[in-house]
């Protein structure tokens, strides 16, 4: 395997960009003969290969802020930028993201089969579902077999 494919299995593995990858020039070699993933995790946990650390917010200003908003503060009406009709955006986005993660697990663990699936999927894209326990409570309804421990489960993906 090249570098340039062993950068691209260490940043899936290490869910980083493939510009974060770094390797230590001793292990060039060695990056070059790895053939599967698992020759890449091994040379990771040596530490050959390497992301590298992110970025953080760099005035004092934003720390202060970043501070603020993990506290639940900075978060008001004061602080919101653009109509609410611009902001609705991200709201359905948020929604639309967390089904669909729901759906693809569950087709994943092979709860549901493709055309299950396509049937739901179009149906989460159309709005159709308010939250995340409105789509599980209609998928009960419409005859998926879903028990009360991978509900729960679920809830949480």
């Amino acid at each position: 395997m090249s570098v340039k494919l062993t950068k691209r299995v260490a940043s899936s593995l290490l869910k980083r960009g493939k510009n974060s990858i770094r390797i230590k020039e001793d292990a060039i070699e060695s990056a070059t003969k790895a053939i599967t993933r698992e020759d890449v995790r091994d040379m990771i946990k040596k530490g050959e290969v390497y992301a590298k650390p992110k970025k953080k917010v760099q005035s004092l200003y934003g720390k202060l802020l970043s501070k603020k908003r993990k506290k639940g503060r900075a978060r008001g009406p004061g602080r919101k930028r653009g109509t609410l009709k611009a902001r609705t955006g991200d709201l359905y986005m948020k929604k639309v993201r967390a089904q669909r993660r729901i759906i693809k697990k569950m087709r994943e663990d092979k709860v549901i089969d493709n055309e299950v699936f396509k049937k739901f999927y179009a149906l989460v894209k159309g709005g159709s579902f308010n939250s995340k326990a409105s789509l599980l409570n209609h998928m009960k309804g419409d005859g998926v077999n879903i028990d009360d421990e991978m509900y729960n489960k679920l809830k949480h993906v």
